[in-house]
Protein backbone atom coordinates (compact mmCIF):
# COMPACT_ATOMS: atom_id res chain seq x y z
CA UNK A 1 0.00 0.00 0.00
CA UNK A 2 3.05 2.46 0.33
CA UNK A 3 4.39 2.03 -2.91
CA UNK A 4 2.17 3.73 -5.45
CA UNK A 5 2.12 6.56 -2.59
CA UNK A 6 5.80 7.02 -2.99
CA UNK A 7 5.89 6.74 -6.65
CA UNK A 8 3.15 9.17 -6.61
CA UNK A 9 5.20 11.70 -4.44
CA UNK A 10 7.87 11.13 -6.73
CA UNK A 11 5.77 11.66 -10.32
CA UNK A 12 4.78 15.13 -8.44
CA UNK A 13 8.54 16.05 -7.30
CA UNK A 14 9.60 15.33 -10.87
CA UNK A 15 7.30 17.54 -12.49
CA UNK A 16 7.85 20.45 -10.41
CA UNK A 17 12.10 20.05 -10.99
CA UNK A 18 11.10 19.65 -14.67
CA UNK A 19 7.93 22.48 -15.27
CA UNK A 20 10.28 24.81 -16.77
CA UNK A 21 10.91 22.30 -19.80
CA UNK A 22 7.12 21.32 -20.11
CA UNK A 23 6.64 24.94 -20.77
CA UNK A 24 9.01 25.06 -23.49
CA UNK A 25 7.16 22.94 -25.23
CA UNK A 26 3.92 25.12 -25.05
CA UNK A 27 4.77 27.12 -28.45
CA UNK A 28 5.89 23.70 -30.40
CA UNK A 29 2.61 22.22 -28.98
CA UNK A 30 0.56 25.03 -30.23
CA UNK A 31 1.91 25.37 -33.53
CA UNK A 32 1.44 21.79 -34.17
CA UNK A 33 -2.16 21.61 -33.07
CA UNK A 34 -2.73 24.70 -35.80
CA UNK A 35 -0.99 24.08 -38.55
CA UNK A 36 -0.54 20.03 -38.77
CA UNK A 37 -3.81 18.88 -37.19
CA UNK A 38 -6.39 21.40 -37.45
CA UNK A 39 -6.12 21.62 -41.26
CA UNK A 40 -6.69 17.65 -41.23
CA UNK A 41 -10.33 18.44 -40.35
CA UNK A 42 -9.92 18.93 -44.29
CA UNK A 43 -10.23 15.14 -44.89
CA UNK A 44 -13.72 15.03 -44.96
CA UNK A 45 -13.46 16.94 -48.83
CA UNK A 46 -12.13 13.03 -49.94
CA UNK A 47 -15.47 11.80 -49.37
CA UNK A 48 -17.44 15.04 -50.73
CA UNK A 49 -18.33 16.68 -54.01
CA UNK A 50 -16.62 19.67 -52.49
CA UNK A 51 -17.61 23.39 -53.87
CA UNK A 52 -15.79 26.10 -52.26
CA UNK A 53 -18.85 28.43 -52.40
CA UNK A 54 -20.87 25.77 -50.60
CA UNK A 55 -18.20 24.94 -48.37
CA UNK A 56 -17.77 21.74 -46.23
CA UNK A 57 -20.85 21.40 -44.27
CA UNK A 58 -23.36 22.22 -47.40
CA UNK A 59 -21.48 19.59 -49.84
CA UNK A 60 -22.54 17.13 -50.86
CA UNK A 61 -21.18 13.52 -50.17
CA UNK A 62 -20.42 10.96 -52.06
CA UNK A 63 -18.55 8.38 -49.89
CA UNK A 64 -15.73 5.88 -52.27
CA UNK A 65 -16.33 7.65 -55.10
CA UNK A 66 -13.30 9.79 -55.63
CA UNK A 67 -10.79 6.61 -54.91
CA UNK A 68 -12.34 4.59 -57.17
CA UNK A 69 -11.62 6.77 -59.94
CA UNK A 70 -8.14 7.03 -58.83
CA UNK A 71 -8.08 3.31 -59.50
CA UNK A 72 -10.18 3.12 -62.94
CA UNK A 73 -7.94 6.06 -64.31
CA UNK A 74 -5.01 4.71 -66.33
CA UNK A 75 -3.06 8.24 -65.68
CA UNK A 76 -3.42 7.93 -61.59
CA UNK A 77 -1.86 4.26 -61.76
CA UNK A 78 0.79 5.43 -64.06
CA UNK A 79 1.53 8.50 -61.14
CA UNK A 80 1.41 6.28 -58.52
CA UNK A 81 3.82 3.75 -60.56
CA UNK A 82 6.29 6.72 -61.50
CA UNK A 83 6.56 7.66 -57.70
CA UNK A 84 7.27 3.76 -56.75
CA UNK A 85 9.45 3.31 -59.28
CA UNK A 86 11.38 6.73 -58.25
CA UNK A 87 11.16 6.29 -54.38
CA UNK A 88 12.59 2.95 -54.49
CA UNK A 89 15.41 3.82 -56.75
CA UNK A 90 16.24 7.03 -54.55
CA UNK A 91 16.14 4.46 -51.13
CA UNK A 92 18.38 1.88 -53.03
CA UNK A 93 20.51 4.13 -54.31
CA UNK A 94 20.65 6.17 -51.08
CA UNK A 95 22.07 3.51 -48.98
CA UNK A 96 24.33 1.47 -51.62
CA UNK A 97 26.27 5.18 -52.46
CA UNK A 98 26.87 7.07 -48.91
CA UNK A 99 27.98 3.95 -47.61
CA UNK A 100 30.46 3.22 -50.18
CA UNK A 101 31.64 6.83 -50.17
CA UNK A 102 31.86 6.51 -46.30
CA UNK A 103 33.98 3.17 -46.57
CA UNK A 104 36.24 5.21 -48.92
CA UNK A 105 36.85 8.33 -46.77
CA UNK A 106 37.99 6.19 -44.02
CA UNK A 107 40.60 4.64 -45.88
CA UNK A 108 41.94 8.33 -46.36
CA UNK A 109 45.04 8.71 -44.16
CA UNK A 110 45.20 12.58 -44.96
CA UNK A 111 42.87 14.62 -42.26
CA UNK A 112 43.10 17.64 -44.68
CA UNK A 113 41.83 15.98 -47.89
CA UNK A 114 39.26 14.06 -46.20
CA UNK A 115 37.76 17.08 -44.46
CA UNK A 116 37.95 18.98 -47.74
CA UNK A 117 36.64 16.23 -49.92
CA UNK A 118 34.12 15.73 -46.99
CA UNK A 119 32.88 19.48 -47.08
CA UNK A 120 32.38 19.53 -51.08
CA UNK A 121 29.97 16.48 -50.73
CA UNK A 122 28.09 18.08 -47.76
CA UNK A 123 27.90 21.49 -49.47
CA UNK A 124 24.80 20.78 -51.86
CA UNK A 125 22.60 19.23 -48.71
CA UNK A 126 22.33 23.06 -47.43
CA UNK A 127 20.72 23.98 -50.70
CA UNK A 128 17.14 24.16 -51.53
CA UNK A 129 15.59 22.36 -55.06
CA UNK A 130 15.09 25.98 -55.89
CA UNK A 131 18.21 26.90 -56.50
CA UNK A 132 19.67 23.68 -57.27
CA UNK A 133 16.76 23.11 -60.04
CA UNK A 134 18.25 26.46 -61.71
CA UNK A 135 21.53 25.11 -61.82
CA UNK A 136 20.63 22.08 -63.13
CA UNK A 137 18.48 23.61 -65.76
CA UNK A 138 21.95 25.50 -66.48
CA UNK A 139 24.24 22.34 -67.37
CA UNK A 140 21.48 20.03 -68.42
CA UNK A 141 20.38 22.27 -71.36
CA UNK A 142 20.46 21.10 -74.76
CA UNK A 143 21.18 24.58 -75.93
CA UNK A 144 24.82 25.16 -74.60
CA UNK A 145 24.41 23.26 -71.20
CA UNK A 146 27.97 22.71 -69.67
CA UNK A 147 26.63 18.67 -69.71
CA UNK A 148 25.96 18.70 -73.46
CA UNK A 149 29.51 20.76 -74.05
CA UNK A 150 31.65 17.68 -72.58
CA UNK A 151 29.72 15.14 -74.17
CA UNK A 152 29.92 17.23 -77.45
CA UNK A 153 33.44 16.44 -77.60
CA UNK A 154 32.87 12.97 -77.71
CA UNK A 155 30.71 13.62 -80.98
CA UNK A 156 27.72 12.42 -79.29
CA UNK A 157 24.63 14.77 -80.03
CA UNK A 158 22.59 17.08 -77.14
CA UNK A 159 20.47 15.42 -75.07
CA UNK A 160 17.66 16.82 -73.64
CA UNK A 161 17.88 15.44 -69.83
CA UNK A 162 14.77 17.39 -68.06
CA UNK A 163 12.65 16.62 -71.49
CA UNK A 164 13.17 13.42 -72.50
CA UNK A 165 11.22 10.75 -70.85
CA UNK A 166 14.25 8.39 -71.13
CA UNK A 167 16.50 10.29 -69.21
CA UNK A 168 14.22 12.14 -66.40
CA UNK A 169 14.38 9.52 -63.99
CA UNK A 170 17.90 8.85 -64.60
CA UNK A 171 18.66 12.17 -63.80
CA UNK A 172 16.37 12.48 -60.90
CA UNK A 173 18.18 10.08 -59.06
CA UNK A 174 21.92 11.30 -59.72
CA UNK A 175 20.48 14.92 -58.74
CA UNK A 176 19.29 13.40 -55.88
CA UNK A 177 22.16 11.59 -54.77
CA UNK A 178 24.11 14.96 -55.24
CA UNK A 179 22.34 16.84 -52.73
CA UNK A 180 21.55 13.77 -50.59
CA UNK A 181 25.01 11.70 -50.06
CA UNK A 182 26.99 13.81 -48.41
CA UNK A 183 24.43 14.10 -45.39
CA UNK A 184 23.70 10.46 -44.74
CA UNK A 185 27.92 9.61 -45.35
CA UNK A 186 28.03 11.25 -42.57
CA UNK A 187 25.53 9.30 -40.58
CA UNK A 188 27.96 5.99 -41.76
CA UNK A 189 31.12 7.98 -41.01
CA UNK A 190 29.88 8.40 -37.42
CA UNK A 191 28.93 4.49 -37.60
CA UNK A 192 32.25 3.93 -38.46
CA UNK A 193 34.48 6.10 -36.11
CA UNK A 194 32.82 3.91 -33.21
CA UNK A 195 34.19 0.57 -33.95
CA UNK A 196 37.01 -0.66 -31.49
CA UNK A 197 40.29 0.40 -32.80
CA UNK A 198 41.68 -2.71 -31.61
CA UNK A 199 39.62 -4.98 -33.86
CA UNK A 200 41.30 -3.76 -36.67
CA UNK A 201 44.87 -3.82 -34.76
CA UNK A 202 43.86 -7.78 -33.92
CA UNK A 203 43.15 -8.06 -37.82
CA UNK A 204 46.20 -7.12 -38.83
CA UNK A 205 48.12 -9.06 -36.43
CA UNK A 206 46.26 -12.33 -38.55
CA UNK A 207 47.43 -10.89 -41.66
CA UNK A 208 44.13 -9.41 -42.82
CA UNK A 209 44.47 -6.59 -45.41
CA UNK A 210 42.39 -3.96 -45.37
CA UNK A 211 39.84 -5.02 -48.23
CA UNK A 212 39.07 -7.77 -44.79
CA UNK A 213 39.11 -5.77 -42.35
CA UNK A 214 36.04 -3.75 -44.04
CA UNK A 215 34.45 -6.88 -45.09
CA UNK A 216 34.80 -8.41 -41.79
CA UNK A 217 34.74 -5.50 -39.40
CA UNK A 218 33.74 -2.12 -40.73
CA UNK A 219 30.68 -3.57 -42.52
CA UNK A 220 29.36 -5.54 -40.10
CA UNK A 221 29.51 -2.32 -36.79
CA UNK A 222 27.66 -0.58 -39.84
CA UNK A 223 25.08 -3.20 -40.13
CA UNK A 224 22.90 -1.86 -37.74
CA UNK A 225 22.63 2.04 -38.63
CA UNK A 226 22.33 0.59 -42.39
CA UNK A 227 19.03 -1.45 -41.33
CA UNK A 228 17.76 1.38 -39.09
CA UNK A 229 17.89 4.01 -42.17
CA UNK A 230 16.81 1.52 -44.42
CA UNK A 231 13.90 0.32 -43.00
CA UNK A 232 12.94 3.89 -41.82
CA UNK A 233 13.04 4.80 -45.34
CA UNK A 234 10.61 2.47 -45.81
CA UNK A 235 8.08 5.51 -45.07
CA UNK A 236 9.19 7.52 -47.98
CA UNK A 237 7.95 4.64 -50.60
CA UNK A 238 5.39 7.18 -52.16
CA UNK A 239 7.33 10.19 -51.07
CA UNK A 240 9.77 10.86 -54.33
CA UNK A 241 10.20 14.67 -53.83
CA UNK A 242 8.07 17.30 -54.35
CA UNK A 243 10.25 19.86 -54.38
CA UNK A 244 12.49 18.20 -56.73
CA UNK A 245 10.38 16.93 -58.97
CA UNK A 246 7.98 20.36 -59.17
CA UNK A 247 11.34 22.52 -60.25
CA UNK A 248 12.58 19.90 -62.23
CA UNK A 249 9.91 18.75 -64.54
CA UNK A 250 7.75 19.72 -67.57
CA UNK A 251 4.33 18.55 -69.49
CA UNK A 252 7.23 16.75 -71.75
CA UNK A 253 8.07 14.27 -68.83
CA UNK A 254 5.05 13.66 -67.02
CA UNK A 255 4.29 10.30 -68.30
CA UNK A 256 7.73 8.97 -66.62
CA UNK A 257 8.61 11.88 -63.82
CA UNK A 258 4.80 12.91 -62.43
CA UNK A 259 4.70 11.43 -59.24
CA UNK A 260 1.49 11.79 -56.78
CA UNK A 261 2.29 14.86 -54.78
CA UNK A 262 3.19 16.97 -58.49
CA UNK A 263 -0.47 15.03 -59.12
CA UNK A 264 -2.15 16.23 -56.23
CA UNK A 265 -0.62 19.71 -56.40
CA UNK A 266 -2.12 20.12 -60.40
CA UNK A 267 -5.42 18.35 -59.94
CA UNK A 268 -6.46 20.19 -56.32
CA UNK A 269 -4.84 23.52 -56.52
CA UNK A 270 -4.63 24.37 -60.62
CA UNK A 271 -7.68 22.53 -61.91
CA UNK A 272 -9.92 23.24 -58.53
CA UNK A 273 -10.58 19.19 -58.30
CA UNK A 274 -10.56 19.68 -54.43
CA UNK A 275 -12.25 16.39 -53.51
CA UNK A 276 -10.39 13.86 -55.70
CA UNK A 277 -7.02 15.43 -55.36
CA UNK A 278 -7.45 14.96 -51.51
CA UNK A 279 -8.45 12.01 -52.05
CA UNK A 280 -5.14 10.78 -53.82
CA UNK A 281 -3.41 12.47 -51.03
CA UNK A 282 -5.36 10.77 -48.26
CA UNK A 283 -4.18 7.36 -50.03
CA UNK A 284 -0.73 8.26 -50.06
CA UNK A 285 -0.26 9.21 -46.58
CA UNK A 286 -2.40 6.28 -44.90
CA UNK A 287 -0.33 3.64 -47.16
CA UNK A 288 2.65 6.01 -45.77
CA UNK A 289 1.75 5.83 -42.18
CA UNK A 290 1.42 1.81 -42.52
CA UNK A 291 4.79 1.77 -44.44
CA UNK A 292 6.24 4.04 -41.45
CA UNK A 293 4.67 1.75 -38.61
CA UNK A 294 6.05 -1.24 -40.38
CA UNK A 295 9.70 0.45 -40.71
CA UNK A 296 10.05 1.48 -36.95
CA UNK A 297 8.56 -2.40 -36.04
CA UNK A 298 11.55 -3.49 -38.56
CA UNK A 299 14.52 -1.71 -36.97
CA UNK A 300 13.38 -2.44 -33.32
CA UNK A 301 13.15 -5.93 -34.19
CA UNK A 302 16.16 -6.53 -36.63
CA UNK A 303 18.58 -3.25 -35.00
CA UNK A 304 17.29 -2.86 -31.77
CA UNK A 305 16.47 0.40 -32.42
CA UNK A 306 13.29 2.85 -31.13
CA UNK A 307 12.40 6.10 -30.54
CA UNK A 308 9.35 5.08 -27.90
Amino acid sequence: MKEPKLKKKKQKWDLKRTWQLHVLLIPALVLGLIFQYAPMFGIVMAFQDFKPWLGIWESQWVGLEHFRTMFEYDYARQVIWNTLIISMLKIIFGLIVPITVALLLNEMYKMAVKRTVQTIIYLPYFLSWVILGGILLDLLSPDGGLVNQFIGFFGVDPIFFLGSNDWFRTTVIISDLWKETGFNTIVFLAAITAVNPSLYEAAVVDGANRWKQTLYITLPAMLPIIIVVGTLSLGNVLNAGFDQIFNLYNPLVYQTGDIIDTYVYRVSLVSGDFSYGTAVGLFKSVISLILIVVGYRLAYKYANWRIF
